[in-house]
């Protein structure tokens, strides 16, 4: 705050506390100088409102503390949850080593898909596959805000239903009622969490509320008060925004999340983060309002201030951010939303670092996790150039990018760590980040997200074939589809592979294992069945042990029956031979949409046998959410830890 600033305000706040009662605060020093007619005189009450300031740039250090003591508590659930299925694993493996075969799955689903493939004459021995529903360009309304329940086990095992009353009854009902997903907002076009992710956001909310109101006295000459602790708790949120932003960060690492699923909570915050930078105006104002306008201050001297000029811009900015990252504009300018979500955000950073020296720790941090995230490892150190050939789909509409190379050498530590470089390699359900400089000057600087369709390598290969399929939409995928229509290869960039393992993870332990794909939800699909399908044995031959004991079903609804030669029949035939259980039910065109959430009960209540049973849907919204509840519904009659 300059000079003439202070000292105006300093004044007035003498003159306004003249007219109210003292603040309850009696433990902080009650004496101060204040300026005025340029004589010194002591006022209690402008000491406690120093006091108050000076208290909550303590109590906002708290923060943090506690956001760290909340990530110490997620990884140590995240370890020891990894500790005690590896454990478990070993031990089913253990017992069921004497085991053999496979069981089919019912014979309704398995006439179905009989039917479906015998109604599917074509054949390709293309073996691509599709990108994950929401991640083609621009991204479409269902599922993306909530991308991780894409790649999240609804089912982790079966039992028999328990009709028992008790703990154990209200424990499923618990579960269950976390698992259930609301329907979407339909006027506001938002999609909705399961109450479980509501919960933990609405309490993450709960905190960041405290914090601002705590120990804040709500009155007119305490006004400078709020606005103060409303700016601090904004700063102390900065690094928090910009570290869930990033692709390359250790809360995955040591939490197990994903980057879609924390994404998520870095939507929330920034909207949090508007909400505080509004509340701040609006305190500030009410401060020129009520002490400075009635001793002269006007509002054009109050906003040509240095300070206030810097902080209007900031609050522009981040305005601006929130608005241009809405599901709406996102779906219909998504190359622009790409560009101004950089722009604006480096501006909002530069303006609050000279808007107030206090931010400047947290902007510096901010700053470097967005330089080393963006410059350092996605451009320096996880981006390959490549050629990659491009073909058209049967349908016209879908630009399939096939890209092959030498694997490199064995990863480092560090790279094991962070997965530096697709060039060793990526695994099931992981994305990447497409560049096509080719297309045009604009999307040379643009990276947009896409599902690896193809079967991870495993790590006996040598050579690696990536496969994208890419449903043409507006903007980019259009203009690669006219590309493709004249060029039969291109130079492309890609920056990843990203994602988590949590899925591949929970769906280990699993005897029965369905997947459900909706459409080009297959990327996500077909990756996961067939990394199950293809573990390396280790030396005691356990992992055919564990082929032989699962089930493994894969439900595939396509719209066109065209659809189905993203993968082909070979290759569909070879993961029959594999043992995999595949549902295709008709085309959603000439059907209509199937019951998949029925189908998904029948197959698991069908085979109650003990087994450990996982589900994963890829798909639009209304379907994801469907079996997530259907799952629910099961976990509530007794079917625990779905």
């Amino acid at each position: 705050m300059d000079g003439l600033y202070r000292h105006h305000l300093r004044a007035v706040l003498k003159h306004s506390m003249s007219l109210v009662s003292a603040s309850s605060f009696d433990d902080v020093d009650d004496t101060v100088l204040i300026s005025s007619d340029g004589e010194q005189q002591k006022d209690p009450r402008a000491g406690r409102l120093t006091g108050h300031i000076v208290w909550s740039r303590r109590f906002i250090l708290s923060y943090n503390v506690v956001l760290i003591g909340i990530l110490i508590g997620f990884t140590v659930l995240h370890w020891v949850g990894k500790v005690t299925r590896a454990r478990r694993r070993r031990r089913v493996r253990r017992a069921t080593s004497a085991q053999q075969g496979r069981q089919p799955c019912n014979a309704r689903a398995l006439k179905d898909g009989n039917e479906a493939r015998e109604a599917d004459t074509g054949s390709t021995t293309s073996s691509s596959n599709s990108t994950l529903e929401g991640a083609s360009t621009p991204p479409r309304v269902a599922n993306k805000d909530y991308f991780e329940y894409e790649q999240t086990p609804l089912l982790s095992t079966t039992r028999e239903p328990k009709s028992g009353k008790g703990a154990l009854s209200f424990t499923y009902h618990v579960r269950s009622w976390l698992m259930y997903q609301p329907p979407p907002i339909t006027y506001l076009h938002k999609t909705l969490p399961s109450i479980g992710a509501t919960l933990a956001l609405s309490a993450f909310i709960d905190l960041n509320i405290f914090y601002t109101f705590y120990r804040v006295p709500l009155t007119i000459p305490m006004l400078f008060v709020f606005a103060d602790r409303t700016a601090l708790l904004f700063v102390a949120n900065l690094p928090i925004l910009y570290l869930l932003a990033a692709k390359n960060q250790p809360i995955k690492l040591l939490t197990g999340y994903s980057y879609e699923a924390l994404n998520i909570v870095h939507r929330r915050l920034g909207e949090l983060l508007c909400l505080l930078a509004l509340l701040h105006s609006v305190g500030m104002t009410g401060v020129w309002y009520t002490i400075l306008r009635p001793v002269g201050f006007t509002l054009a001297r109050f906003l040509l201030t240095k300070i206030i000029v810097l902080g209007l811009g900031a609050f522009v900015a981040y305005e601006l951010l929130y608005f241009t990252s809405l599901g709406s504009f996102r779906q219909r300018w998504y190359e622009l939303f790409l560009v101004l979500h950089v722009v604006l955000q480096t501006a909002a950073l530069v303006l609050v670092w000279f808007h107030h020296s206090g931010s400047r720790p947290y902007v510096g941090v901010a700053l470097g996790i967005f330089l080393l995230d963006r410059l350092v490892l996605r451009l320096g150190m996880k981006t390959k150039t490549m050629r990659a050939s491009l073909s058209i789909a049967e349908d016209g509409e879908t630009v399939l990018v096939s890209a092959n190379w030498q694997l490199l050498g064995k990863r480092t530590l560090w790279q094991k760590l962070f997965g530096l470089d697709i060039g060793y390699g990526w695994k099931a359900t992981e994305h990447v980040f497409l560049t096509v400089p080719s297309l045009s000057r604009k999307h040379a600087v643009q990276a947009h997200p896409f599902t690896i369709a193809s079967a991870a390598p495993p790590s006996s290969d040598s050579h690696a074939w990536l496969s994208l399929v890419i449903r043409a939409h507006d903007g980019f995928s259009r203009d690669l589809l006219t590309h493709a229509q004249r060029h039969g290869s291109t130079t492309i960039r890609l920056d990843g592979p990203y994602g988590s393992q949590h899925a591949m993870d929970m769906l280990q332990d699993c005897g029965l294992v369905v997947v459900i794909a909706g459409g080009s939800g297959i990327a996500v699909g077909f990756p996961i069945v067939w990394s199950l399908l293809n573990q390396p044995p280790d030396p005691e031959g356990q992992a055919d042990v564990d082929r032989t004991r699962k089930k493994i079903c894969l439900i595939w609804v396509v719209h066109q029956r065209e659809h189905t030669r993203w993968i082909g029949d070979e290759r569909l035939d070879e993961l029959r031979q594999k043992g995999l259980h595949i549902i295709i039910p008709d085309p959603t065109s000439e059907a209509g949409r199937p019951d998949v959430g029925a189908l998904v009960e029948e197959l698991i209540g069908e085979s109650s046998d003990g087994r450990r049973a996982g589900v994963v849907c890829s798909g639009p919204d209304g379907m994801n959410r469907a079996v997530r509840n259907i799952c629910a519904d099961m976990v509530k009659r007794g079917r625990n830890r779905c």
